[in-house]
């Protein structure tokens, strides 16, 4: 008996040893293929937002590929109308920029670096002597001409990684098409591979991730263009001459929480600084963040996105740079979406937890709502029928 107990033990660390195995294959292989499979993400995961409105006009009466052709040409509609609109503004905004870095250049060198020396009495402005550079320079030659060989071998490969660009934005559409198409087909195939006695399980798992991180996703889209709105026209009507630019910069980093709205308060005080020196406009970039943020408090957010993602901003910020660290901009890609289903598994396990001996001992198993009731987008209904036991309450769940 002993000895049987003993095998099972050994084949269930190996079958894990196994397990973790394919695991790490599989990080692996994704770090060395991220610049091939960064089309594919990006594509699956619009035919993931696409997939139910082709569901929906489906089911009024629809074939698959009208339903199809008609998502995506909306789709593509709306990404050209954007491009469309936000690539002069951008134009525009940077040669404003440009024209006006001389007047950054002097405002560093004559305002900022100078008080910045009175306050800590670091003499900042003695290490940005041309003199002193170039004397730098000379003392450093043949690390300096490392660094330009270095910068000359980047400048190279960039060119191939444009061109690799070029090749991915002509194969996204393509790709998202065809997802699109078979969408269903895929979750069928994937489903189909899932082991018969936990497809109830995996099934409501997936449910749950799905509805978390589509709700949190399509939300925060939606947030972040209308920050991007409110903090250009407000810094426009400022009278910044970069304003709009700032307030794009601010909408798009808003999907990381707390950067979008430091780097507006940054970048629109020294712009009104720079163009200004005056607190009147310093003042007007702090009131059109507070109203921003205001509004984006009290009514986006909630509205749009409330809680559908569980996760605390500490972890959406860490999940976004371990992402990009690890596997590049594939990895900010997968970052939420892998933190998301990652948050459900940890839901589940800390149920499963307490319910297991290990926790409650040898006293009657505790009683706790089922797991699937906690998700938001999910229902009680089809779990199992272990789900439920009979005993004292324990503790409550904390949520997330």
């Amino acid at each position: 008996m002993d000895d049987t107990a003993a095998l099972a033990s050994i084949a269930r660390f190996f079958r894990r040893l196994q397990w973790l195995l394919v695991f790490l294959l599989t990080g692996w292989l994704v770090l060395l293929l991220a610049p091939v499979l960064t089309p594919f993400v990006l594509a699956a995961l619009l035919a993931w937002l696409g997939d139910p409105w082709v569901d929906r006009l489906e089911a009024r009466g629809r074939t698959r590929i009208q339903a199809v052709v008609l998502v995506f040409s909306a789709m593509s509609l709306l990404i050209v109308l954007a491009l469309a609109i936000l690539i002069p503004m951008i134009q525009h905004q940077l040669v404003v920029l440009v024209d006006s870095l001389p007047g950054y250049r002097d405002w560093l060198l004559q305002t900022a670096i100078p008080w910045l020396e009175l306050r800590t009495g670091f003499e900042i402005q003695r290490w940005l002597d041309p003199d002193r550079l170039i004397e730098l320079v000379q003392e450093h030659w043949e690390r300096a001409g490392g660094i330009a060989a270095s910068v000359l071998g980047y400048v190279t490969r960039s060119g191939f990684a444009m061109i690799a660009w070029l090749v991915n934005l002509v194969l996204l559409p393509v790709v998202t098409f065809f997802f699109l198409r078979d969408w269903d087909k895929l979750v069928q195939r994937m489903a189909s591979l899932v082991p018969r006695r936990h497809i109830a399980t995996v099934t409501e798992l997936a449910k749950g991730s799905d509805a978390m991180l589509s709700g949190f996703i399509r939300g925060q889209l939606l947030v972040m263009l209308c920050l991007g709105v409110l903090y250009g026209v407000g810094l426009w009507l400022v009278g910044l001459d970069v304003g709009i630019l700032i307030g794009i910069i601010g909408g798009l980093l808003s999907f990381v929480p707390y950067l979008g709205p430091a780097a507006v308060v940054v970048m629109g005080g020294i712009a009104a600084l720079v163009q200004y020196g005056d607190w009147q406009h310093l003042l007007g970039v702090g009131v059109v963040f507070t109203v921003a943020q205001l509004i984006e408090s009290y009514w986006l957010t909630p509205k749009l996105v409330g809680d559908r993602i569980g996760l605390h901003p500490v972890a959406v910020i860490f999940a976004v740079l371990a992402g990009g660290q690890l596997f590049g901009f594939l990895g900010m890609l997968l970052a939420l979406p892998v933190a998301a289903v990652a948050n459900v598994l940890l839901r589940f396990a800390h149920q499963r937890y307490l319910r297991s001996r290990l926790y409650a001992g040898d006293s009657p198993e505790i009683a706790l709502e089922p797991y699937l009731d906690a998700v938001p987008g999910t229902s009680g209904d089809s779990r199992e029928s272990t789900g439920r036991q009979t005993g004292p309450a324990g503790p409550p769940v904390p949520p997330g």
